[in-house]
This record gives structure tokens, C-alpha cells and sequence, in this order.
């Protein structure tokens, strides 16, 4: 069974609960039998279709990458629905512990008959407050799907973060690289949405530019629009990128490092190309996406970064391109001096406000955004601009990310 599939029936167990919810307000708002049957039939039909178009025909339909009506209507706001009322249904599970014990405590008392001096825990206030509470708790979930639908994924920012690398040639002192990753095309992040993000890059004036893949979703064919449009990124140095496991899974890796190259831009594929000013250099390398666990249709990899010592240049400054950010331990093992990688997308749904481990992506990874140091390497995870499965972002919002490098 794939993973697809599991979700799928979890989220079809969380509705049984909204049907319930549904049926209780049909009887309380629709008094008469039959029109409350007509009103059920009509919703059902609906909820059914809704269901067939964006998971039925899933991996089937081809993905646009303009934002079509389609998209906006059916998609978007149904997608919201299924993962906000997942997420209320695993809450009224929560709220419904204590109310259980509550009604046990309930059921003991008038047994025994006993009394308390004070409000016991039988109180109607006490189940009142608990109901109320739980109610607000349910439906809070979908004003949060709203906020990440039609703010949290376009509230786009921009990280300068300084990096000190000691080995430094003094020549490259206040370099500054702009990096974005995890594109994503296709209806919601479409190609004249990533133009604009490409022209924000562009007036931050990087000395050079790195991509760090997952320029694609599923659709092999919505790789030309989207090195379409990143092809107008443009800085001295040049612009350079690595490929990610989206790009793997949909077949485009080579097709898409042909297309990029005929635009000037160059994917690193385990290669490395130093940058030089004035006779001093840096050495910039570059992977393809590899993984130590099984992810997706990606085997796992026994040795991370194998047969990648001979690309690093041990007299200068390294720098890595890879897509994720578990390679990180390993690059410090070889000193690598700076990793660059995306990926998590920040968790793209995440709590860190509330408390830094509440992030759907430290179940596969501990780096899931931001800037990470330990002995031998810095690692820093920029969360993308993009979204996947869901277009919402919460508590994650996208990112491009400039380097400032340093002699420290």
C-alpha cells in the first residue's frame, strides 16, 4: 500500500467525524424530513465530486502552470478542506479524552451519590467551557488553511545571513550569493509568479546565484516553463544549480540540465567549478538529490556523498549545493566549509512559534530550516518558495536567502 493510499483513508476516517457534525446541523437548520434529504443528496453529490477531481484523477491530469479557474475553485479550497478537517477530527479526538472521563467521573458520582463541598468535576459550567472549548479548538484549523492559502504562501521573505569562513581569499570578502530552491511550478506557483520572485533576486545584486532543485513537481512537462522562467536570473558570477528528488521522480534530470544549459544556466551533477576573482578562487560543488533512509520512489543510499572527495579542493573555500540537508553531517566529516540546500520547505505547515520541534519535516530530517553549525561545516536550509500537496504555508513562509560571506 502506498503512501498515498494511507493517506488518503486517514483523511476519508477524519470525515466520518464532519458528517456527523453535518447531519447534527441538517436536523437543527432543515426541520422537514424531506428537504433536509434533498439538501444531504446535494451535498453528497458535490463532496463526491470534489473527491474524483483531485484524487481521483491525481498524477493523471496534466499540471498547468498558470493558475487556472479550475484550480482556484475546485482545488485549492478543497485541498484546504481535506487537511483542515483532518486536522480538527485528530482535536475532537484529543477534546474528546477528557470529556470521556468527565462523563465517567459523572456516571461514578451519581452511583456512589457523592458530594463534594465545592464544583465538582460534574459541573454543567465545567462541561459547558469543555464543549465550547473544543468547538473553537475544531474549527480553528480552517481559519489557519485560509491564512496559509491566501497569505502564508506568498509572504515571501528575504534572509541576509552573514557567513564567516576564515580560509576566505580577502578578495571575496562581502561576497553575496542569492539562492532559491524548491519551485515547484504549476498552478500555485505559477510561471509569472516565479518571474517576479526571479526579478526580487535579480535587485538584490548578488555576485552569484544557485538553485537548489525541485524546479518540477511530477509533470516532466512542465519543465520548460519552469526553466523558462528562471532564465532571467542574471550575476556576475554566474548562476548555477543542483537537481532535487522531484526532479528525479518525474524523469526530467537530464532533460532538464540540457535546457537549463542552453540558457546559460549550469546544474552541477556532481561536478565542482571554482570561482575565481583576481586569482584567488572558491570552489563551488554540486549533487543530485540522495538520501540515507527510503524516500519516495529515491533508494536509499548506503555511503552520503561518495566519491565526492576528489571535487573538493582542499586549499580553498567549498561550498555544496544539495538538495537535502541530511548530506550536511557527512560534508562536515569532509570539511566542506558551507552547504547550501532546501527541501523541507521549512515544514511548510509549522509551529515553531510555538515550540521549535512542531514541524511535520523533523519526522524525516532534523535540519529542516535555517542556519545549523558543528565542527567542520555550516549548513544553512533555505524553505523555498514553492508548496507541495497542499498550497498553503504556515509558520513557514517562503524564501530567498543571500549569503554574506565573511572572513570572520
Amino acid at each position: 500500500m502506498s503512501i498515498f493510499t494511507i493517506v488518503l483513508a486517514i483523511i476519508g476516517a477524519s470525515q466520518l467525524y464532519w458528517a456527523w457534525r453535518g447531519l447534527s446541523l441538517a436536523r437543527k437548520w432543515i426541520p422537514r424530513p424531506g428537504r433536509r434529504r434533498v439538501a444531504i443528496g446535494l451535498v453528497l453529490v458535490v463532496y463526491v465530486a470534489l473527491w474524483v477531481f483531485n484524487f481521483g484523477s491525481f498524477g493523471r491530469r496534466p499540471t498547468p502552470v498558470h493558475l487556472t479557474l479550475s484550480e482556484a475553485l475546485l482545488a485549492a479550497p478543497f485541498l484546504c478542506w481535506a487537511v483542515s478537517s483532518l486536522v480538527g477530527a485528530l482535536i475532537a479526538l484529543l477534546f474528546a479524552i477528557p470529556q470521556s472521563i468527565v462523563g465517567l467521573a459523572r456516571w461514578v458520582a451519581a452511583k456512589r451519590r457523592a458530594r463534594s463541598d465545592g464544583e465538582d468535576i460534574a459541573s454543567p459550567a465545567r462541561r459547558v467551557f469543555l464543549e465550547r472549548t473544543a468547538h473553537v479548538a475544531t474549527v480553528a484549523p480552517f481559519f489557519a488553511g485560509a491564512y496559509g492559502l491566501l497569505y502564508g504562501r506568498l509572504n515571501l521573505e528575504t534572509t541576509v545571513q552573514p557567513v564567516p569562513l576564515p580560509r576566505l581569499p580577502k578578495a571575496f570578502e562581502g561576497f553575496r550569493i542569492c539562492q532559491l530552491s524548491d519551485i515547484h511550478i504549476g498552478p500555485f506557483m505559477p510561471a509569472e509568479q516565479i518571474r517576479k520572485y526571479v526579478e526580487m533576486a535579480n535587485a538584490l545584486k548578488p555576485d552569484l546565484t544557485v538553485l537548489t532543485g525541485d524546479f518540477v513537481t511530477f509533470d516532466a512537462n512542465t519543465q520548460e516553463a519552469a526553466v523558462e522562467s528562471l532564465s532571467g536570473l542574471t550575476a556576475p558570477f554566474g548562476v548555477f544549480g543542483c537537481l532535487g528528488n522531484h526532479d528525479a521522480w518525474s524523469g526530467v534530470e537530464n532533460s532538464i540540465t540540457a535546457l537549463f544549459r542552453q540558457r546559460g544556466v549550469h546544474i552541477l551533477r556532481g561536478e565542482a567549478v571554482p570561482i575565481a576573482i583576481r586569482g584567488d578562487a572558491i570552489n563551488l560543488i554540486g549533487v543530485d538529490f540522495q538520501s540515507h533512509r527510503r524516500f519516495g520512489p529515491s533508494a536509499p543510499v548506503a555511503n552520503l556523498l561518495r566519491n565526492i572527495e576528489p571535487l573538493i579542493a582542499r586549499g580553498r573555500v567549498n561550498i555544496l549545493l544539495s538538495h537535502n540537508p541530511d548530506t550536511f553531517d557527512r560534508a562536515a566529516e569532509l570539511g566542506i566549509d558551507l552547504s547550501m540546500a532546501g527541501h523541507t520547505h521549512g515544514g511548510q505547515a509549522a509551529l515553531e512559534f510555538i515550540s521549535p520541534e512542531i514541524a511535520p519535516s523533523r519526522l524525516v530530517t532534523p535540519y529542516v530550516a535555517g542556519w545549523f553549525r558543528k565542527p567542520g561545516g555550516q549548513l544553512y536550509v533555505n524553505r523555498g518558495i514553492g508548496t507541495i500537496g497542499v498550497p498553503i504555508r504556515i509558520g513557514a513562509p517562503p524564501e530567498i536567502t543571500i549569503y554574506q560571506l565573511t572572513r570572520g
